[in-house]
């Protein structure tokens, strides 16, 4: 029995801090380097000789503003074609029916097993235990990530997660957002390649599906999981205008940037913040109650 499933036999399900309001508390996750670490690798290209070099995840996020400037990748580029390019790997591949018949499945799906296989603390990200409590109590959650694969292979990796016992059951998805799917794109009209602002128009579509689904509640309370600090910049841009819009509502955005964990609470006149002080005894922002960071803050 994994470790995970036996901190789920021992814990009680909680009810939202405005349940007796009927406030709901919605959480959005980008996937990558935040929910799970995965060995999903890109590749940039030499500008003349068209040479690739493979990078991880870590690699590509270090560098990422120096391709085709400075450093060691100043010569190289990325390209975003979605058959032999950099990102090909976050992408579905075409596959032929007798593929499907020999048992191939998409690589997405390979790199979540494989992950499983290792040590939790390997592939777990700084936001999994956040993931953990809102799946395991039910929470609306949106998956909003950089990737463009089709919205049930990531539910089919989540899945995984599941059959894996990592996770008690599958998530209450409000929506599953790869926003460089084409469907993607075209649903939230954005350009391929504008990942900041492709995620600041998933989580404003979500914050209005939620409204739609659940009601337009003013003790409903929204947060968002990120840790690229260009993307964290949009969002929290994002966060700002829909407080202003529903100003009765809390909105959060949980910074885990190398590694640190900083809960901003968007207030109506300010950014309060709050750095996350891991518990010394699990290495974890604290267990149970206190995991749901945005449900525990006040107004």
């Amino acid at each position: 029995m994994t470790k995970q499933l036996e901190l789920s036999l021992n814990r009680e399900k909680q009810h939202d801090r405005n349940f007796h309001v009927g406030g709901r508390s919605f959480y959005f996750f980008d996937f990558d380097e935040n929910i799970a670490f995965l060995a999903t690798p890109s590749f940039v290209f030499h500008r003349e000789t068209r040479k690739e070099v493979q990078l991880s995840s870590r690699e590509f996020i270090t560098h990422a503003n120096q391709f085709g400037k400075s450093g060691p990748y100043k010569d190289f580029v990325i390209d975003l074609d979605p058959v032999a390019g950099t990102f090909r790997c976050f992408r579905d591949q075409d596959l032929g029916w007798l593929e499907k018949i020999f048992g191939r499945k998409q690589k997405f799906l390979h790199d979540v097993a494989a992950a499983l296989g290792a040590p939790d603390v390997q592939w777990r990200g700084p936001s999994w235990d956040y993931f953990y409590h809102a799946v395991f109590n039910g929470r609306p959650i949106a998956l909003i990530t950089a990737r463009g694969h089709h919205p049930e292979t990531i539910k089919a990796g989540i899945r995984i997660m599941v059959r894996e016992k990592q996770l008690p059951n599958e998530p209450n998805y409000l929506g599953v957002y790869p926003v460089s799917h084409p469907d993607i794109l075209n649903q939230l009209g954005g350009v391929e390649g504008e990942i900041p602002m492709l995620k600041r128009k998933a989580l404003r579509q979500s914050v209005e599906d939620a409204m739609r689904v659940y009601g337009d509640n003013p003790h409903h309370r929204f947060g968002m999981s990120d840790d690229d600090p260009k993307n964290l910049k949009w969002i929290m841009d994002e966060m700002v205008e829909l407080k202003k819009r529903y100003p009765s509502n809390s909105f959060f955005v949980i910074e885990t940037t190398h590694g640190r964990c900083v809960k901003h609470e968007i207030l109506r006149d300010r950014i309060r913040e709050q750095v996350c002080i891991p518990d010394a005894a699990t290495g974890t922002s604290q267990e149970a109650r206190q995991l749901a960071l945005f449900e525990e803050s006040s107004d």
